[in-house]
């Protein structure tokens, strides 16, 4: 797009949507850009499913996120929390300067998710935009979708979900998957504490070579293309649903930040 047709964009109070993703390992199979690849695909289907009664614009990618708790792994690149922090809020300064007013934050890649929040909530205070902040795990799955409950509870790093949508979106990118189930420390945690997990009730903080040593948490062996389809065309469902909803969003609804 060009400066003036931004401009004319802009007077339609159109959803301005900035992508959050990671370039970091995803084991032996999945390669680095996979949480980028998932993030841009998924946006993707949600623009299939959206039609073009909606006013959406989407940003260049953030493909580097924080990934420190892959640190240590060959081809990891990770920006510092406060890095990150202050990266999204310069786009979202920009926007806001530019006279946008709904901002929804898409995330794919779990290590995101407490910077995306801190940026939100300043991004609100000094701009008084309205941040919607949405990653797409967070969406719940498919009925039906036959994957063991402990798989989607734990394998959620280079495990049958990543892996099946990658099938789908990316197939040449996808290695073959070594004959071994990555299972999660979780998974035995869970066996011993009822609160207490990586990301349980009471979570603790972990690098993923605490989980497993190989950095993958899951059972790829289940994946499939038609599987990732499916979870695609799921989630990009979802994510049109929420466009929908930021549109619609009330902004009268918001009080002026005090000053």
């Amino acid at each position: 797009m060009t400066s003036p047709e931004i401009a004319a964009a802009v007077a339609q109070d159109p959803v301005v949507i900035l992508p959050l993703a990671a370039i970091e390992q995803h084991g032996p199979q999945l390669p680095l850009s996979t949480d980028l690849d998932i993030g841009l695909g998924l946006l993707n289907a949600a623009a299939a499913a959206l039609g073009d009664d909606v006013a959406v614009w989407v940003l260049p990618p953030l493909a580097v996120g924080t990934s420190m708790e892959h640190d240590g792994f060959p081809g990891t690149l990770s920006l510092e929390p406060e890095t990150a922090l202050a990266v999204i809020g310069q786009y979202g300064a920009a926007v806001a300067g530019n006279g946008v007013r709904r901002l929804l934050l898409w995330n794919s890649h779990g290590g995101n998710s407490q910077v995306m929040d801190l940026a939100a909530l300043r991004l609100r205070r000094d701009h008084g935009l309205l941040v919607v902040k949405c990653s797409y795990f967070r969406l719940g799955y498919p009925d039906g979708i036959g994957l063991p409950e402990s798989e989607l509870r734990h394998g959620w790093h280079g495990g049958a979900v990543e892996t099946a949508m990658m099938q789908h979106l990316a197939p040449d990118s996808v290695r073959p998957e070594p004959d071994r189930d990555s299972g999660s420390l979780g998974e035995q945690l869970e066996r011993q504490f009822e609160l207490l997990g990586p990301e349980g009730t009471a979570s603790f903080a972990w690098l993923a070579r605490d989980l497993h040593g190989s950095g993958v948490v899951g059972d790829a062996r289940t994946a499939n293309a038609a599987l990732g389809a499916r979870l695609v065309a799921y989630y990009g469902d979802a994510l049109a649903r929420v466009i929908r909803e930021t549109r619609a969003f009330p902004l009268g609804a918001l009080r002026t930040p005090a000053t």
